[in-house]
């Protein structure tokens, strides 16, 4: 279960989201772009809106700070990997583990490159609203998932029950979770992050039941505690084979991967992408501004830039040359 968010946090998302005009402090004088021209950057943007965050900082700060020229290219994670290949993409600021892809790209066709964490902290796993943890306190022990399968049977999921998951191109073993565990449910796909947190906001609201894929970061655990479903622990090795896995999945530490060719060229774009490092919190507050509070993105990069002077100013700083 995600921990509490602290009351100031939360306070800054809601000030800063509902006031007109900004009245935050402006960013220091010294953040003036370098010298050195900057150049172009392309930055994939993957289907969730904690991505679109990052992408969103990242580009407010490379095109007003540093002078580049910024492409978002909306693309899922396996095309933005072979967008690497290709030069379609530049970087890619949140991969979730990937193993597989960094051996091909990274290690086998060295044509992509480690550019460090993006200092956000990735779960992945099963979780209920927090009305069914209270009214059945033992529902988030896989074991007991199955005397309770009737309560999550739908239109979709017939004489089973449900397990809601997201986009179809996310990381996911559910359906073998669901198989190996011997569990009397059917994974369904809502087809996006939106649709997904639309049920879980409505089964919260309603008392209805749910339970589905979720993640941390993710800017909803704001507004609702979702609860996490205990699966057997996650050990190394335990989902090397996909088909067979029994486990949950493992603790992400999110990281940043570069082409070879946009890492070999330096200059300020690439070293802002090295520097960029934040918080869940952080993550949460942007991404909230553009899902929640219905910003554009440059406009929720704008605002938190301006509330946090000192942290922008700190990764610029770094990234001149």
């Amino acid at each position: 279960m995600l921990a509490p968010r602290t009351a100031l946090a939360l306070v800054a998302v809601l000030t800063l989201a509902g006031c007109g005009e900004s009245t935050s402090a402006q960013p220091k004088s010294s953040s003036a772009p370098p010298a050195e021209p900057c150049g172009s950057i392309t930055i994939a943007v993957n289907p969730w809106v904690g991505y679109e965050a990052n992408a969103a900082v990242i580009a407010y700060l490379a095109e007003k700070k540093l002078g580049c020229k910024v492409t978002k290219k909306e693309v899922d994670e396996q095309t933005a990997w072979q967008g690497l290949a290709t030069g379609e993409v530049d970087v890619i600021l949140e991969n979730w583990g990937h193993e597989d892809l960094k051996q091909k790209y990274i290690d086998e066709q060295r044509v992509a490159v480690r550019v460090g964490s993006s200092g956000n902290k990735g779960v992945i796993g099963w979780y209920v609203p927090p009305w069914m943890k209270k009214t059945y306190p033992d529902i988030t022990d896989y074991k007991q998932l199955n005397k309770y399968a009737q309560l999550f049977r739908t239109t979709e999921s017939g004489d089973k029950g449900q397990v809601l998951d997201g986009d179809p191109s996310y990381v996911t073993n559910d359906e073998s979770l669901v198989k190996n565990l011997n569990l009397n449910y059917k994974v369904v796909y809502a087809g996006s992050e939106t649709t997904l947190i639309k049920a879980f906001r409505q089964a919260e609201e309603k008392k209805t039941p749910l339970i589905g894929y979720f993640f941390e970061p993710q800017w909803l655990h704001l507004d609702i505690e979702l609860v996490k479903v205990d699966l057997p622990p996650h050990v190394p090795g335990c989902d090397v084979d996909t088909t067979k896995v029994t486990c949950d999945y493992p603790r992400y530490e999110l990281d940043k991967i570069a082409s070879k060719k946009f890492v070999d060229a330096g200059g300020p774009a690439y070293n802002l992408v090295k520097q960029f490092q934040w918080s869940n919190d952080e993550q949460n507050a942007v991404a909230s501004f553009i899902a929640k509070y219905k910003m554009s993105p440059e406009e929720a990069a704008k605002r938190w830039v301006e509330a946090n002077p000192d942290r922008v100013e700190d990764w610029l700083a770094k990234a001149k040359p």
